[in-house]
């Protein structure tokens, strides 16, 4: 098994368009996303290891808060798939993301409705 590095941002707010029912398909709903980046890394970090041993947080957010404009994603689901691409895309060294998405507009209290989604790379 490799040593790896897993790079983390959670809780960003992010309005999507998603949705299936008529009162979702026109506005965008807020949606919670987490999402967890595993990656290669290399054998040690020293006080002077450049960023371009690991990735950048801001890779990770933009990820999530970049979605294309415009575009409706039926489910969620469909969410944390694009993200997972991007992030596959951008970085040969990603092995695998995790994306956790809460529907914020369906939740009551303290619930958390929604779906985590694991995607390895191929």
């Amino acid at each position: 098994m490799s040593d790896l590095l897993q790079l983390q941002v959670h809780d960003l707010e992010v309005d999507v368009l998603t949705g299936i029912y008529s009162e979702e398909t026109h506005l965008p709903q807020p949606l919670r996303i987490s999402i967890s980046v595993d990656i290669d890394m290399p054998e040690r970090f020293t006080p002077d290891t450049p960023l371009s041993a690991s990735k950048s947080y801001i890779d990770l957010k933009h990820a999530a808060t970049g979605l294309p404009e415009g575009v409706h994603f039926t489910l969620i689901e469909g969410v944390a798939e694009h993200i997972c691409e991007t992030l596959f895309i951008s970085d040969k060294r990603v092995r695998r993301v995790e994306v956790r998405i809460i529907k914020l507009a369906i939740a009551e209290k303290t619930e958390s409705i929604g779906i985590t989604f694991v995607r390895c790379r191929r």
